[in-house]
C-alpha cells in the first residue's frame, strides 16, 4: 500500500494516476481546504475514485489522533508526503496555515511514519527553501540558511525534521525540492493558471516587478517521473559522509536531499509570451511592485537525481503551455 498525502492537490493527483496505472494500490488523503477552489479538488478525486486500487480518506493531519488512526489502518510501505499549505504570497498574511499544516502536520507523518515502521517517506520540499542564495544553478551541495518567506522557512524546517527522525529512528526519508510545477490540473493560484484564466477574460494580467523574474517551470509529468523514480530507492547512510566537511544533501543516517526541476532558467515575460501563442490572444499587462518573498532567479541542478536514478526532464515550456490550456479549455469550456 502506497499511501499518498494531498491526493486531491496537483501533484498528487497526478502521481495518484501514475501509480494506479502502474497497478499499484494507492491510499489517499486530503484535507480539501478552501485555500483554492475545493470543486477542483472534489473532481480531481472523483476521477482517482473511480479507478480501480484506489481508496480515500478525509484527513486533517494537523490532528494528530486522525493522523496515528491513518497509519494504523493504511499500513502503508511507502509514504509520499504532499500535503501542505502551498503558496509563498499567501504565506505574508495567514502563517498560522503554514505552522499548523507544514510543521505539525508533518510531525504527525513522522511520528505515524517511525511508529509504523514506514520503509521510505518521501516528501515535497521546495526550490524556496534556496532563499537569499544567488548562486545559480541552485545545487543540494549548497548551504540555505536564509528563507525570504514564512513558506520557506517551513520547507526548509521539513528537511531538518526528516533528517533528525532518520538518525534517531533510522527512517529512511527523500526530500524533494520542486521547481515551479505546472501542468493540466493546477493550481489557481500558480502563475499560469491566472494568467490564462485572466487572458479568457480580458482582463489584465499583474506581472510582478519588471517581469525579468526568471523561473524553472518543470511541467508536472516531469515531477512525477522523478518522484516516480526516487520511490523505489530507499536511502542509506552515506559512507563518504564527513561531519568536519558536511554534504547537505546527504548524511550518515538514511537521508537524502534532491532537486527536481526543468534545468533551464525562464523569464516569466517569455512564460507570457508562450500562454499568448498557445491562446492565440494577446494579454493586457499591469506591472506591479516584487514582493520581499520573492526570489529573482530559480534553476535546478539536478546532478545527484539524474546520477542515481537516469532522471531526465522532457518536456519543453511550449509543449508544456499548450497541454495546459488544452485542459483549461475542455475543463472550464473556455
Amino acid at each position: 500500500m502506497i499511501l499518498v498525502t494531498g491526493a486531491g492537490g496537483f501533484i498528487g493527483f497526478h502521481l495518484s494516476m501514475r501509480l494506479l496505472d502502474e497497478g499499484e494500490q494507492v491510499h489517499g488523503i486530503d484535507n480539501l481546504n478552501d485555500y483554492y477552489d475545493v470543486g477542483l479538488k472534489e473532481a480531481r478525486l472523483r476521477i482517482l475514485g473511480a479507478r480501480k486500487g484506489f481508496t480515500f480518506g478525509k484527513v486533517d493531519l494537523a490532528d494528530a489522533g486522525a493522523t496515528q488512526a491513518l497509519f494504523a489502518a493504511a499500513r502503508p510501505v511507502v509514504v509520499v508526503h504532499l500535503a501542505a499549505q502551498a503558496g509563498v504570497r499567501h504565506s505574508l498574511s495567514n502563517p498560522r496555515a503554514y505552522a499548523d499544516s507544514n510543521l505539525i502536520g508533518f510531525l504527525n507523518v513522522l511520528e505515524g511514519a517511525r511508529a509504523h515502521k514506514v520503509g521510505h517517506l518521501v516528501y515535497a520540499s521546495s526550490s524556496s527553501v534556496y532563499g537569499l542564495n544567488t548562486t545559480l544553478p541552485f545545487s543540494v551541495r549548497q548551504a540555505n540558511d536564509h528563507p525570504v518567506s514564512f513558506y520557506a522557512a517551513t520547507k526548509k524546517a521539513n528537511e531538518l525534521m526528516a533528517h533528525s527522525y532518520s538518525h534517531l529512528f533510522s527512517l529512511p526519508t527523500t526530500g524533494l525540492r520542486l521547481f515551479t510545477v505546472y501542468g493540466p490540473w493546477g493550481r489557481p493560484d500558480m502563475a499560469l493558471f491566472s494568467f490564462t484564466r485572466s487572458i479568457l477574460e480580458g482582463k489584465p494580467i499583474e506581472i510582478f516587478g519588471d517581469g525579468r523574474m526568471r523561473r524553472d517551470y518543470t511541467y508536472v509529468d516531469d515531477v512525477v517521473e522523478g518522484i516516480r523514480r526516487v520511490m523505489g530507492r530507499p536511502p542509506a547512510a552515506d559512507p563518504a559522509w564527513d561531519a568536519r566537511n558536511p554534504n547537505p544533501a546527504t548524511s550518515s543516517a538514511p537521508y537524502r536531499l534532491y532537486n527536481i526541476g526543468n534545468r533551464s532558467t525562464i523569464e516569466v515575460l517569455r512564460l507570457i509570451e508562450v500562454l499568448e501563442e498557445s491562446l492565440g490572444r494577446k494579454a493586457v499587462r499591469k506591472f506591479v511592485p516584487a514582493q520581499a518573498c520573492e526570489v529573482a532567479a530559480a534553476v535546478a541542478d539536478t546532478t545527484e537525481l539524474e546520477r542515481d536514478t537516469g532522471y531526465s526532464p522532457a518536456t519543453s515550456l511550449e509543449a508544456g503551455v499548450a497541454k495546459f490550456v488544452a485542459w483549461y479549455r475542455e475543463y472550464y469550456r473556455a
